[in-house]
Parts: C-alpha cells; sequence; structure tokens
C-alpha cells in the first residue's frame, strides 16, 4: 500500500517543485542550493531530478544562467526569467484555484 501512495504523492508534487522553482529562482541561486531550499520549505526533491528540471526550463527560457568563477569552485547560478515569472504567477493563480475548489470537496465532508 505504501508504494501506491508514494506514486501518488510523487504525481501530486512533481509539478510543484517546478513552480517552487520558478518563485524560488526570482533570487538567483545554483543547484545544490536550490536543492537545500527546496528541502526546507516542503519540497523535497533530489538531484536526479532537479538538474534535469532546470536545464529543461533554461531550453524553454523560463531560467536564465551564468558561471559564477569568482569563488575556488565554479558554479552556475540560474534567475527566473520574465517568463519564467508570467509562468510562475499563472501556475501560482490556478494553484489557489485548484486549491479552492478542493477545499470545496472537503468542506462537503463536513
Amino acid at each position: 500500500m505504501n508504494e501506491i501512495l508514494d506514486t501518488h504523492l510523487q504525481e501530486l508534487r512533481r509539478g510543484t517543485v517546478v513552480l517552487a522553482c520558478l518563485q524560488l529562482l526570482r533570487t538567483p541561486g545554483y543547484g545544490y542550493g536550490l536543492l537545500e531550499e527546496l528541502e526546507s520549505r516542503g519540497f523535497a526533491t533530489d538531484a536526479n531530478t532537479l538538474y534535469p528540471l532546470l536545464r529543461r526550463l533554461e531550453k524553454q527560457e523560463y531560467l536564465t544562467s551564468e558561471w559564477n568563477t569568482d569563488e575556488a569552485r565554479p558554479r552556475k547560478f540560474y534567475r527566473t526569467s520574465d517568463a519564467g515569472i508570467r509562468l510562475a504567477d499563472t501556475l501560482t493563480d490556478e494553484w489557489r484555484s485548484l486549491t479552492a475548489a478542493i477545499d470545496t470537496l472537503t468542506a462537503e465532508e463536513n
């Protein structure tokens, strides 16, 4: 039963990680720092999920990136683009609508 539940939870969370990344990267950040930030905010994900997602969002022009070579170890910093901000705003509005709709369903149970 736990495997089935885990599958459903994973499906539910999949899109929320995209939205969380777009929101968090309004302030530039790098992959590992983003992993930690997502975890601390309840969006547990792993590097094997996050890095392909960041590359996909960059390819779709929802993120921009640049290398910071000021430190001993170069890091690629990502930032939400203007198109990404518009997408995040749209997804957030849709999330709120869905949450309100779910609330009406659960309110009917009480």
